[in-house]
């Protein structure tokens, strides 16, 4: 583990927002691919056990680009990334690669890119709720029982 990369005890996402929105007043600033149209938001972030341990995953939404994010909740749950660049991550609903990223207020962190720029969206609405999309999409739910919907049993004939 990178000895500035602490885990996050609890979620992330206001460390990330306030973090971003810095980087977005000062790093980002007059850059054309900008969408003034959003804002940064940490969506959806909750706990994984990821490959080698506990995780953070959420989605980071600035506005120049919407990332899934790997953040360490326990000590070295960070996956490696080879030389290559990236590394493969099966996620419940699908296998995804992921970038190593790193910021300095931040630590290590993991990430793939979802959309950049994201001059698509035309507000903050439509943009979260691809990110909220994506998140159901790799993390499904269990679902709840179907209705049983046969003929005897919506005329209470059924046990």
């Amino acid at each position: 583990m990178n000895p500035c990369t602490q885990p996050f005890a609890a979620t992330p996402a206001a460390q990330l927002e306030a973090l971003f929105r810095d980087i977005a007043a000062t790093r980002m600033q007059g850059i054309p691919i900008l969408n003034p149209a959003l804002q940064v938001e940490a969506i959806g972030f909750q706990q994984w056990d990821g490959p080698q341990g506990r995780l953070w995953v959420g989605v980071l939404l600035t506005p120049w680009f919407m990332n899934l994010l790997l953040l360490p909740a326990v000590a070295d749950s960070l996956p490696a990334v080879p030389p290559t660049g990236e590394t493969v991550i099966a996620l419940p609903g699908d296998a995804l690669p992921f970038m190593a990223g790193h910021e300095a207020a931040l630590g290590d962190y993991r990430l793939c890119s979802l959309f950049s720029p994201v001059l698509q969206f035309a507000d903050q609405d439509s943009a979260r709720a691809t990110a909220l999309e994506v998140l159901k999409l790799l993390f499904p739910t269990p679902q709840a029982a179907a209705p049983d919907l046969s003929r005897r049993r919506l005329f209470g004939l059924g046990k």
